[in-house]
């Protein structure tokens, strides 16, 4: 009996705690509405996707800046922006990175931006989504993080997803994925399904620290331009029961960055800096999200050893 009254106690601190943290995270995710905004583009002669007619979008920066999904404009050459108390206002369509799935939006009237996060969300830690589900305006779905760094998924060129169970439908791409303290940690992407447009738990958005860095780029030179490394990659499978799935060198640029670095075609690549390298998605991942001219430390497997390269991406 002791050690079921010591049990009980443990799963009720813990539900406690669990409750505390989703009420925090929804308190959050209230106040931060005040910073996301429908978005209604327009076409000229062509009628609204019957899909997605409508998207979300974030405000942050200075205030006179939104982010949004660039497949919720698809070149729309006028945008109004509908904020929470249901005042609309035209935006001016902005740069666009169709590789990360990010385009901006420009307001004079400036409104209240959302931080971004600071530091990448932990597994399970709670999130709320936030955008305009179905075009019926602003909805706030709340749930955890299920995995970060996730890339290859698909969707775009450069993927640096956090992964979430958070209810994210159609319209809401563009939204927001605030985290407990209201802060931005992911602009809401895709949605992965096979037998409808409706969420089924498995839900991405381009992470804080990759929007963070591509819109920068955008506010300021007008386009998003990643790191080049000088090679050509492949997946590399796993090799017998220890072996790890990498991404295997096929082509070099003599006078690259990966030849400077000593790299050889057939060495397969496992690391780069902090993030495993598990195909070449994830090495994409890796050098966008490293400037130019910095050091992106290598694992690579040559001959059957392991060894340590420093690339210099241009």
């Amino acid at each position: 009996m002791h050690r079921i009254g010591i049990a009980a106690a443990l799963v009720a601190a813990v539900a406690a705690s669990t409750c505390a943290a989703q009420a925090d995270a929804g308190e959050a995710a209230r106040a931060a509405l005040a910073s996301v905004v429908s978005v209604l583009p327009q076409w000229p002669g062509r009628a609204p996707d019957a899909g997605e007619p409508e998207g979300s979008g974030v405000v942050i920066a200075d205030g006179h800046w939104i982010v949004t999904a660039a497949h919720v404009l698809g070149g729309a050459t006028r945008v109004l922006v509908r904020n929470a108390d249901g005042t609309v206002i035209a935006a001016t369509p902005g740069p666009v990175s169709d590789a990360v799935d990010l385009a901006l939006l420009r307001i004079d009237t400036p409104m209240p931006p959302l931080e971004w996060a600071a530091e990448e969300p932990a597994l399970a830690a709670p999130v709320c989504a936030l955008g305009n589900a179905f075009g019926l305006g602003q909805t706030i779905a709340c749930g955890v993080v299920s995995a970060t760094r996730r890339s290859g998924v698909g969707f775009n060129a450069i993927e640096d997803f956090v992964q979430t169970d958070a209810a994210v439908n159609p319209g809401m791409s563009g939204g927001a994925l605030v985290d407990a303290d209201g802060r931005l940690a992911g602009v809401l992407s895709a949605i992965f399904t096979k037998q409808s447009d409706a969420s089924i738990g498995v839900n991405f958005a381009v992470s804080a620290r990759l929007a963070r860095l591509v819109t920068q780029q955008l506010i300021e030179t007008g386009a998003f331009k990643p790191a080049s490394s000088g090679m050509t990659l492949k997946p590399a499978p796993a090799r017998g029961e220890t072996g790890q799935a990498a991404a295997q060198v096929v082509a070099i640029v003599a006078d690259g960055a990966a030849g400077l670095a000593g790299l050889r075609v057939g060495d397969r690549i496992l690391g780069a800096g902090d993030r495993r390298i598990r195909g070449p998605a994830d090495m994409r991942a890796a050098l966008a999200l490293g400037a130019a001219g910095g050091e992106l430390a290598l694992r690579v497997l040559r001959d059957g050893q392991e060894i340590e390269l420093t690339l210099q991406p241009r």
